[in-house]
């Protein structure tokens, strides 16, 4: 129901958008007499400006609206579950669940006329088996519904009735201002197109801060969690311990330090198969290849980089672990008669395809650093007797060295945030070992884990996943920075 009636909302503001753009721009040209030379502006500034003043202040309400309502109806619905429902075996999160999932059924039942309005608000567990009535209009529940679930569901419906009645008059009214206001103030001598200009020029600098806001909004998200953390699990032994042992039932070992060798281990092993063949791929795509030759294996290189990661990580389970299995492991079975690879996951799996999924970051940003290097240095070498492969040696890589490096650092934030392919490919066992051939785990896979199931976000084992969080952002934050520092001061130095 609430989507349509914002659908309904969005629809209408639009028409009444597109009526007042009209009627104001044929206004404007009135207001002279129909001679479009009298009026200042342009005749579509005069339907902009209408169209501005009428959308966006109506829409813009209505989005923070439809963010706003759903957490604030959950927050004054939650006080209404009494402590015991959200106890052992349960969460916030379950019971909320259970009455969003009641209050979808009930608004679903009145739609079907199974029960009216005044019944869904008064019906109580006592007087029928609203489970029963539930799954007739096709809202499944795994369990009897609770009294107390049932009527949180009764309110979060009422408030979710009430607050979408008051959404409609709120952006109702102020498109209609909005278009009124408009209007009213549209003549010939009305500057619209600067009022047309400095909004839209609001709207870029909105634009260019939610991008700002947003990555803030995440650092304090993490933070927070993060906070809550250390008030229940001491700081170091997060940051100087040597295990990590998660242990839902209390006395956890939640150190970073095993999972951080992990991460850079695969990462090492990731870049040193990634770096040196993008990098000789860019220099003979940029040195040696033809035109012919470099629009058609540039474009194929560069697919590489759009495969989905879930891809690779099936690729590396299911192929490249077991190829090195058959070369590493099972004994007299295996290629070189040894048994040091147990199974397909392991530091080694996970970092070689990892390492194809990185040659189109470094080969690409190579390629373009490269043949930013101006023409003249090669001429000049050339000039001094020197050969194509001492210029390059000698001239081209040394002068585009900082860009290259920032390239490099660049796939090195990309590998520490990868998710998909260590979690297929690398294993959960977190452990320091010096072993490529042995199952590791890293920061993002442990984060996935400790936030996979019914989680209450009361407990440290896990909160750990914020802390794990920030602390991934801050390194690859720290690489990125370094990384674009060495490019700039690159470009400057070139442009």
């Amino acid at each position: 129901m609430g989507l349509g009636l914002t659908g309904y909302v969005v629809g209408a503001v639009l028409l009444l958008t597109v009526a007042v753009f009209v009627a104001t721009r044929s206004r404007a040209k009135a207001s002279v007499g129909g001679d479009v030379r009298l009026l200042h502006s342009l005749p579509n500034y005069y339907g902009y400006n209408a169209a501005m003043f009428t959308a966006v202040p109506a829409l813009g309400v209505l989005a923070i609206w439809l963010l706003a309502q759903p957490m604030m109806i959950e927050s004054a619905v939650f006080k209404m579950i009494p402590d015991q429902l959200v106890g052992e075996g349960s969460s916030r999160g379950l019971v909320m669940s259970d009455v969003r999932r009641v209050a979808e059924g009930l608004d679903i039942a009145v739609a079907q006329g199974a029960l009216s309005a005044d019944q869904a608000d008064t019906i109580r567990t006592d007087q029928s088996d609203v489970r029963a009535i539930l799954a007739d209009v096709g809202v499944a529940l795994g369990s009897d519904v609770q009294p107390q679930v049932l009527g949180a569901a009764q309110s979060y419906r009422a408030r979710s009735t009430t607050g979408s009645f008051w959404m409609v008059i709120v952006v109702g009214a102020l498109a209609l201002v909005g278009a009124s206001g408009a209007y009213a103030v549209t003549n010939g001598t009305f500057r619209a197109r600067n009022v047309v200009e400095r909004g839209a020029l609001g709207l870029l600098m909105l634009a260019a801060s939610l991008a700002i806001l947003t990555t803030v909004g995440i650092v304090l998200s993490m933070l927070f969690e993060s906070i809550n953390f250390f008030r229940l699990h001491p700081w170091t032994d997060f940051f100087l311990g040597g295990s990590w042992a998660p242990n839902f039932r209390g006395d956890s070992d939640l150190s970073i330090l095993p999972l951080l060798w992990g991460t850079l281990y695969i990462s090492i092993i990731a870049l040193m198969v990634a770096v040196p063949v993008g990098l000789f791929a860019a220099i003979y795509l940029s040195e040696y290849a033809g035109a012919k030759t470099r629009a058609v294996a540039k474009p194929l290189l560069e697919i590489l980089a759009g495969i989905p990661t879930i891809v690779y990580g099936l690729f590396a389970l299911l192929t490249v672990g077991p190829a090195l299995v058959s070369v590493f492991g099972r004994g007299d079975e295996g290629l070189l008669g040894v048994d040091w690879m147990s199974g397909a996951t392991a530091v080694l799996t996970a970092g070689l395809v990892m390492g194809i999924m990185l040659i189109p970051f470094v080969s690409s940003l190579s390629d373009d650093i490269i043949n930013a290097v101006p023409q003249s240095l090669r001429d000049g070498s050339f000039g001094l007797g020197a050969t194509h492969s001492e210029t390059i040696r000698q001239v081209v890589i040394p002068a585009a060295l900082p860009g290259i490096v920032g390239a490099v650092l660049l796939a090195a934030s990309r590998a520490i945030g990868e998710t998909m392919i260590v979690v297929l490919g690398a294993g959960a066992i977190a452990k320091f070992s010096a072993n490529p051939l042995e199952a590791m785990t890293t920061i993002t896979t442990r984060i996935v884990s400790q936030l996979t199931g019914d989680t209450d976000f009361a407990s440290p084992e896990t909160l750990v996943a914020f802390a794990l969080g920030l602390t991934l952002f801050v390194l690859t934050l720290g690489l990125n920075i370094v990384a674009l520092y060495i490019v700039r001061k690159y470009r400057e130095q070139y442009e």
